[in-house]
C-alpha cells in the first residue's frame, strides 16, 4: 500500500515553444500539471510509495494523466473517472524582462466539480502515513474547500500526519465569494509540517512581523506554532529576481526548538521555475522519511528546487544521484 497519499487537480499545462508569446506560432507544449502531483511524482522518482487521490475525465486527456503519473511510478488506483473536462492552466514563459505569465481554464473541471461524497476516506486512506495537501485545492471553489477539510480531518482522526502547502493563488481565489483565511486556517490546524513563509502566516493570523527577514522569519513561525498546536515545522524558500532566468534562492526550516538556513544560491541560466516550489516540498518530505538531520533535510529540499529549474514543465524529474551530483558540487560532464 502507498505511503504518501496527495489529495488535488491533475491538469494538463500549455506552453508556447521556447520563449515564444503564446500562439505566436500554432503550437503548444503540453505537459501533466499540478501542485500535488508535482511532488508524488517526485517521491516517486526518489523510490517512495506514493498514491495520488483527484477526478479526471474519462477521455484521451484524463488517461494521459493516468498513464504519465503511473509511467513515473505514482499508484493511480485511487484516481477516480469522471466528469466532463480536464483542468487546464496556459503558461506564456518569460525572458529577460518579460515576465512569465499564467492563465487558468480550470473552471467545472472533473475534480472542481466532483462532490465531497465521492471521496471515500476510509478506503483512500488505507496503508497511508501522510497525506499532502495544498492550498490550490480549497481555492477552487466551496466544494473542493469541503473536500479537502473532510481529507484533513479524516487524518487527523486517524493519526496520519498531515503536510500542507499554502500555495496561495489570487486568482482562483477571487472567482467566488471565498474567506481565503477561515478555510486555510482549518486546514492548517491539522497539519504538522506546512510549506509557507511569514506571508502565509501573516495571512492566516492576520497580522504583520517585523521588518528585518531573519527576524520576520522567527517571530512569524513562533507565532504560528502558538496558533497551531499540532504544527511542529515550517520549511519555507526565499527568493530574489534579478531576471527572468537569474534568482538567488536559499532555503530555510523552522521547528518549535529552533531552526536551520541555507546560504543563498544563484540560479542562472533559468528554463522553467514553475514547480519549484513543489520539487522543494518533495525534497523536505524525502529527507525527513530518509531520517536527515534538519540541515541535511533543508539542503536536500533546495538541492531539488534548485535543479527544477533546468526541466521544461512542472514536475521535478531527479533521482538521488542527481541530488547527490548537486551537493558534491561537480557541473562537469558526468561519465
Amino acid at each position: 500500500m502507498a505511503t504518501f497519499l496527495a489529495f488535488g487537480e491533475v491538469m494538463l499545462r500549455l506552453s508556447p515553444p521556447g520563449r515564444e508569446l503564446l500562439f505566436q506560432t500554432p503550437k503548444l507544449d503540453v505537459w501533466v500539471a499540478g501542485a500535488e502531483a508535482n511532488v508524488v511524482t517526485q517521491l516517486a522518482r526518489l523510490g517512495h510509495d506514493v498514491s495520488m487521490a483527484t477526478t479526471v475525465p474519462d477521455n484521451d486527456l484524463g488517461r494521459l494523466a493516468i498513464a504519465t503519473l503511473r509511467g513515473h511510478g505514482v499508484d493511480t488506483g485511487r484516481i477516480v473517472s469522471g466528469g466532463d473536462r480536464m483542468g487546464l492552466y496556459f503558461v506564456t514563459p518569460g525572458a529577460g524582462m518579460r515576465a512569465t505569465e499564467v492563465i487558468y481554464d480550470r473552471a467545472f473541471s472533473s475534480f472542481a466539480q466532483a462532490p465531497a461524497a465521492v471521496w471515500d476516506w476510509d478506503a483512500l486512506l488505507d496503508g497511508v502515513d501522510r497525506l499532502h495537501l495544498s492550498g490550490i485545492t480549497p481555492a477552487l471553489g466551496p466544494v473542493p474547500a469541503e473536500s479537502a477539510l473532510a481529507a484533513a480531518e479524516a487524518a487527523s482522526t486517524r493519526g496520519i500526519p498531515v503536510s500542507f502547502d499554502g500555495n496561495w493563488r489570487g486568482k482562483l481565489w477571487e472567482r467566488w465569494e471565498s474567506n481565503p483565511r477561515a478555510i486555510l486556517t482549518q486546514l492548517v490546524e491539522h497539519a504538522d509540517l506546512m510549506f509557507g513563509n511569514h506571508r502565509d502566516i501573516a495571512l492566516l493570523l492576520d497580522r504583520g512581523f517585523s521588518a528585518d527577514a531573519e527576524d520576520r522569519r522567527r517571530e512569524a513561525a513562533d507565532a504560528a506554532f502558538e496558533a497551531f498546536p499540532r504544527l511542529q515545522t515550517i520549511a519555507s524558500t526565499a527568493r530574489h529576481v534579478e531576471l527572468v532566468d537569474l534568482h538567488r534562492l536559499s532555503a530555510r526550516i523552522d521547528t518549535r526548538d529552533g531552526q536551520v538556513q541555507t546560504n543563498e544560491i544563484v540560479v542562472a541560466g533559468i528554463i522553467d521555475r514553475i514547480g519549484g516550489g513543489d520539487a522543494f516540498a518533495a525534497g523536505v518530505l524525502h529527507g525527513l522519511r530518509m531520517g536527515a538531520d534538519l540541515a541535511d533535510v533543508a539542503r536536500i529540499g533546495l538541492a531539488l528546487a534548485v535543479l527544477k529549474h533546468s526541466l521544461p514543465g512542472d514536475a521535478s524529474l531527479f533521482r538521488q544521484a542527481d541530488i547527490d551530483a548537486y551537493l558534491e558540487g561537480g557541473l562537469d560532464v558526468r561519465r
